[in-house]
């Protein structure tokens, strides 16, 4: 017993005198993705001949070798990490216990799921007992991984599998809607009624209608198509949020907003439909697919908006995008007719294509507009125009939503309405269908009315301008300026001030920040040396001034009492906006970025290149956390994922590992 006891004192002592003169074991690490969810790390220990590596404990194992990650990293790791070989084994008569150990060397494995539009960083430190000679020794070695996205994967917003079924889903309701508009609607009995009456039997007239439904399917996922491979991916996800683009998309929507309200009909050339026409004429496959040719161009004044809309959706950095939403969106248009194919009989069900036709068509006038108001402010907010402030936006949807709440209520009549529907007495009424959507209008339009006084608006916090660009806000009955609300000496939490770009950037700061008294800083330098000064975490906000996803963690993660209590109390933010081009840098202060293949002048280019070049990461919101040393405190980065709870643990890992 004495004589174990000695050799485990000898072993937890460290090293003799002489083994400090030989070389100690090599110490390796590498990493390979094995698939678009898993990554696998590899830990090479490597000693001289003769050299016993004890394995990963396993039971009751007298000496072994262990694998710790830090406390961020631990919640990618999945099963526990293994050996590439099986160990050998001895008893130990000097420890009188039985031994299991590598010879010479050895690699363990541990598998962690990231996927490819995540960009982490795991650490941790890799601790290993070897026997050489007579010798107990010991060593350990710090380990970090840095994961960063896979090239050409999506996470702009972020487009894995969930979002391109979450396209083609919105896609496929779009889909309907147009199935609700005069041109495609009432030409379902007629084209269906066309097949089954041409046809010699049953059998035939559903083939055809089939093959009908699927040209209409092949059309729309080809136009897909042929968008992406002329704009390509990148262009389109800079499209949206470029200025020059918004105004175009603004006067776009605003025109097929008025043409939906009756003032006028967006038809294609005549000369196009008039030449599918007549090959439609034909009795082969190829007539029944220009028919449906002719299908998509003649209802195209009705189905062009809504493909519009459906384009701008899709196009999020993927390839993938708009080929899926048009093949979602083809799928519910050709729906119908392959149903009543199958049913002809059904076909009364319809009913006649009358004037509730187009009270649809003037609702989607009166949302094509409001929409065009979120482009416009889009480009204002880029600018710096303040055209569209807070409260001009407020009040001209709370006019347009209660307009359209009066027009369903039958109080507005336009160019091509119908009289209502007549009772048994004669007189006019509302469907109970209509009525339902006159009191959501109207309700809505009531709910917006507060947030002209200042009122956080938390429904549509991702869509209406920020509350800096509010020219006054109510608190506690008493009106106040924007400008009259800027900070003392101190900010939030006894901080000091913030300074650099404040004045021109604190109308973008998020709702939340405002209206809980916190104060954010827009310049890194600056927040590193406040954190460094006040002994707190840094945290990096990458974010976007037009970006919905960030609004949306600000209205419904930051806004939660735990999270705004962490936040304010044991955190120093720095909110660094890559999309602001109306702040030019210093000429001193100009360089070229080689990740963003070009010469950065601006504030906004200068916060890019920070987030692609530093934490290889370019999708917004993107946060990270890092001391005064800039030394990063939790995983490389945390996305767009609204788990307040997660959000929670995620702030509290970084405390701790500032406190350690």
């Amino acid at each position: 017993m004495v004589k174990k006891i000695l050799s485990l004192l000898l072993f937890a002592a460290g090293i003799s005198a002489h083994s400090l003169a030989q070389e100690a074991p090599v110490v390796g690490f590498q990493k390979e993705r094995l698939n678009d969810s898993t990554v696998r790390l590899y830990f090479d220990v490597k000693g001289s001949s003769g050299t016993r590596i004890y394995r990963l404990p396993d039971g009751q194992d007298v000496l072994y070798s262990d694998i710790e990650f830090d406390s961020s990293s631990r919640p990618y790791i999945t099963g526990k990490p293994s050996s590439m070989v099986a160990p050998l084994q001895e008893r130990d008569e000097a420890l009188e216990a039985q031994t299991f150990f590598h010879q010479d060397s050895v690699r363990w494995r541990q598998d962690v799921r990231i996927s490819t539009t995540d960009s982490v960083v795991l650490k941790g430190e890799l601790r290993f007992m070897y026997k050489r000679g007579d010798e107990f020794l010991n060593g350990s070695e710090t380990f970090r991984f840095e994961i960063a996205p896979v090239a050409g994967s999506s996470d702009a917003s972020p487009m894995g599998d969930r979002s391109l079924w979450w396209i083609f889903i919105a896609a496929f309701g779009g889909g309907l809607l147009a199935l609700l508009t005069p041109c495609v609607y009432s030409m379902i009995p007629v084209t269906v009624s066309f097949f089954t009456k041409r046809s010699t039997n049953r059998t035939q007239g559903i083939r055809n209608a089939m093959f009908y439904a699927a040209s209409i399917i092949i059309i729309f996922t080809l136009l897909g198509f042929l968008i992406t491979l002329v704009f390509g991916p990148a262009a389109l996800n800079n499209l949206a949020t470029n200025w020059i683009a918004n105004l175009v998309f603004f006067a776009l929507f605003v025109i097929f907003g008025i043409s939906f309200l009756g003032a006028f009909e967006i038809n294609l050339p005549s000369s196009w439909m008039n030449k599918s026409d007549a090959r439609a004429g034909t009795t082969s496959f190829v007539g029944i697919f220009f028919m449906a040719l002719t299908l998509v161009l003649v209802s195209f004044s009705c189905t062009g908006p809504i493909i519009g809309n459906l384009l701008v959706l899709a196009a999020k950095g993927s390839y993938l995008g708009p080929l899926v939403g048009m093949l979602g969106f083809s799928v519910a248009l050709a729906l119908p007719f392959a149903l009543f194919a199958f049913f002809p009989s059904k076909l009364n069900i319809l009913g006649k294509a009358g004037g509730w036709l187009n009270a649809v068509k003037v609702t989607l006038g009166f949302l094509e507009l409001a929409l065009a108001l979120k482009f416009l402010s889009n480009a204002d907010l880029v600018k710096g125009w303040r055209i569209l402030d807070r409260e001009v936006f407020l009040s001209l949807w709370i006019v347009i939503f209660g307009l359209l709440g009066l027009y369903l209520l039958g109080k507005i009549k336009l160019h091509h309405d119908d009289e209502l529907p007549k009772n048994d007495f004669g007189l006019p009424y509302l469907t109970v269908t209509r009525l339902m959507f006159a009191i959501l209008t109207l309700s809505f339009t009531v709910y917006m009315v507060p947030g002209l006084w200042g009122a956080p608006l938390k429904g549509i916090g991702a869509f209406v301008p920020p509350l800096g660009t509010q020219d006054f806000i109510s608190t506690s009955g008493a009106q106040r300026s924007v400008s009259e609300t800027d900070h003392d000496d101190t900010g939030s939490s006894g901080l000091p001030k913030p300074v650099k770009y404040h004045d021109r950037m604190r109308m973008y700061e998020p709702e939340v920040v405002t209206t809980y008294g916190m104060s954010t800083y827009f310049d890194y330098e600056e927040a590193l040396a406040v954190a460094r000064k006040v002994g707190k975490p840094l945290m990096i906000d990458f974010t976007g001034i037009n970006c919905v996803n960030c609004r949306k963690m600000e209205a419904e993660v930051w806004s939660d009492p735990e999270v705004m209590k962490r936040l304010k109390e044991d955190f120093v933010i720095v909110s660094l906006y890559v999309d602001v081009q109306n702040i030019d840098l210093p000429e001193k202060e100009h360089y070229y970025s080689e990740a963003l293949t070009k010469k950065v002048t601006t504030l906004g280019d200068k916060n890019a290149d920070m987030q692609v070049t530093r934490f290889q990461a370019n999708s917004q919101p993107y946060y990270f956390f890092v001391d005064g040393e800039e030394k990063r405190l939790v995983s490389e980065g945390y996305g767009y994922d609204p788990n307040i709870k997660k959000f929670i643990r995620l702030l509290d890992d970084a405390k701790s590992a500032m406190q350690q």
